[in-house]
């Protein structure tokens, strides 16, 4: 899993309430297990019509924000079934990091698990962040991780809380699997001892 340290891009603003798993990556796309390739389907009912044309009015194709990496969204975001093709799809269209008010638990969770940074800033903050990201190619926000600190066009400054131990895992890289092989030495050991006394297993 990539590092997230700071992150400077342009910030697409998406002030949908309630906006759903299925919104984000629709049902069709889940037969994939693979982690890479969903970014063209991100949104796929809202960016494109039924005969697979752009919806020149969807934020994300319009031309400004065709590279965002940074989403501004509305409260309850992530929410409904628990697909974590969600997360994956927003990775691969290039959004390393969400922000609005409120998320659904299980997506907000699976943000951390792939390398995506979701923060929670009361409506108030996020409602001027949306503001900032209606500038459109001007809309450049920083995240600042360790300083746990969002940067606006202006020069503004909103701080935010985060648990240590996600902060820790996304600063460093650490999915479960690289937690887990940070213990790779007492994994070893305990193979080899293993083998030594039950070589019948």
């Amino acid at each position: 899993m990539d590092k997230f340290t700071k992150l400077t891009g342009v910030a697409a603003p998406m002030p949908i309430i309630n906006i759903d798993t299925d919104m984000i990556i629709p049902k069709q796309f889940l037969k994939t297990i693979k982690r890479t390739g969903l970014g063209k389907n991100l949104f796929d009912e809202m960016r494109y019509t039924k005969d697979g044309q752009e919806v020149a009015d969807f934020v994300l194709n319009k031309p400004a924000y065709r590279k965002a990496s940074i989403l501004v969204a509305g409260p309850n975001f992530g929410c409904g079934s628990s697909r974590e093709h969600a997360p994956w799809a927003l990775l691969d269209f290039g959004i390393r990091c969400v922000i609005a008010s409120s998320f659904a638990d299980i997506f907000y969770n699976n943000c951390f698990k792939n390398g995506i940074l979701p923060i929670k800033l009361p409506q108030a903050e996020v409602d001027k962040l949306l503001d900032d990201a209606g500038r459109g190619a001007n809309a450049i926000i920083s995240v600042d991780l360790e300083k746990q600190e969002i940067t606006g066009p202006d020069g503004g400054r909103i701080t935010f809380d985060l648990d240590p131990f996600r902060k820790h895992c996304l600063l460093n890289g650490l999915d479960d699997i690289g937690l887990t092989l940070q213990k790779q030495d007492k994994i070893d050991a305990f193979e080899t001892r293993r083998t030594r006394e039950q070589p019948w297993l």
